[in-house]
């Protein structure tokens, strides 16, 4: 019964995107309150347990899972995983395996992901795995939400602003050649579309959340026709939503901005470049990589990883990974799963952890292990 009303509010957000009329995006993922406080009694089992598709990734991707698995364990989630290794550095990616990870994440529609590092070494592809799972998968919206952590300090405190990106199009088009020896063309592709499309689920996302107010970074003075796409049509949306600001800022100066002041910004919107530098910024603001969650969609699929995706190599094997971001990710994804017993059990005791401040990774001043941080999650689940 739920994963059959989860698949009605997937097909209403897609008729939402193709149609005129702008319809719900992901009804349960964008909910504005829990229909269940963390206090309450747990809700009574599910019959089966959900599926849900998970890829580790390289680097400390494999640890992080392994955080998120054991905390699912103790917290009594009623989720199971089906696991993909897939990576281009350690010799595990091959259309075949490309193809597998691909129909489970079609039949369960729901994954969780590590970051799937792409090589810089030409070998005869220009497109990625981790781009060509999006595009496959048409997961045009990456939604990063940057919130300040209780009990952690920063240069800026108490920041709640949403990054949104279109990542299916723009420079990550995959489309470069050398047109003559000793001169490359880099192809940026933007269309009506997809510009519309992303607008469109910005504008939705900050009426289902109570946002006043949506951002549209550009580049339009330079890139007149591309950029210029971009902005006319984010203009365009904003006019069907008149209690909605609208404003448009050029990508250096948010850059600035968001170092100076960034509490000015509440919803922003962007290409796929821009966005993959905002999110590494703004994660900067409020403890880096290891503490923002985020998240991609599709008209069918969700799927949950880091906000800002860094494999962080050097710390493999070394125990010293913070499991924040990926534990908050996988609480978000419970939450579209609509497990919101379980969903506000994960992270808030992820939050009462940081907030403690007597276990904290390397990467947050303190000297604990991951593994440490992870068992200190589980002391302090509320089952």
């Amino acid at each position: 019964m739920i994963a059959a009303a989860l698949r009605g509010s997937l097909v209403t957000l897609a008729k939402g995107l193709s149609g005129a009329r702008l319809q719900p995006l992901c009804a349960r993922s964008l909910s504005l309150t829990s229909s269940q406080n963390f206090s309450e009694s747990p809700p009574a089992r599910a019959d089966s347990t959900f599926k849900v598709t998970m890829v580790p990734g390289d680097g400390v991707g494999p640890e992080l899972m392994t955080a998120v698995k054991e905390v699912f364990k103790a917290a009594d989630v009623p989720v199971e995983f089906e696991e993909f290794h897939l990576s281009e550095v350690q010799n595990m990616a091959s259309e075949e395996k490309l193809e597998e990870v691909l129909s489970s994440m079609k039949n369960n529609r729901v994954a969780i992901k590590g970051k799937i590092h792409t090589p810089m070494e030409y070998k005869g592809e220009l497109a990625s795995y981790e781009m060509r799972l999006r595009r496959k998968l048409d997961l045009f919206a990456n939604v990063v939400h940057v919130n300040s952590l209780p009990g952690y300090s920063t240069r800026h405190n108490n920041l709640d602003l949403v990054i949104i990106r279109e990542q299916t199009e723009g420079e990550y088009s995959s489309l470069e050649h050398e047109s003559v020896s000793g001169v490359v063309e880099c192809l940026k592709i933007i269309t009506r579309e997809k510009s519309r499309r992303i607008a469109k689920f910005a504008f939705d996302y900050a009426t289902k959340k109570g946002r006043s107010k949506v951002t549209a970074v550009h580049k339009a003075n330079i890139m007149k026709l591309a950029d210029g796409l971009f902005l006319q049509s984010c203009a365009e949306l904003a006019e069907l939503y008149p209690k909605i600001k609208y404003e448009n800022i050029i990508i250096d100066n948010c850059c600035m901005q968001l170092v100076q002041n960034p509490y000015q910004f509440d919803v922003l919107v962007m290409p796929n470049l821009y966005g993959n530098i905002i999110d590494n910024l703004a994660a900067g603001l409020v403890g880096g990589a290891g503490v923002v969650p985020g998240e991609s969609y599709s008209a069918e699929y969700a799927v949950f990883e880091t906000g800002a995706r860094h494999p962080f190599a050097q710390a493999v094997g070394r125990n010293i990974a913070n499991p924040t971001a990926m534990l908050l990710s996988a609480s978000n994804m419970l939450r579209h799963l609509n497990l919101e017993y379980h969903s506000n059990m994960v992270s808030e005791s992820v939050k009462k952890v940081i907030k403690q401040g007597k276990v904290r990774t390397p990467d947050l001043g303190g000297y604990a292990t991951c593994d440490e941080f992870t068992r200190a999650v589980i002391s302090n689940l509320a089952v």
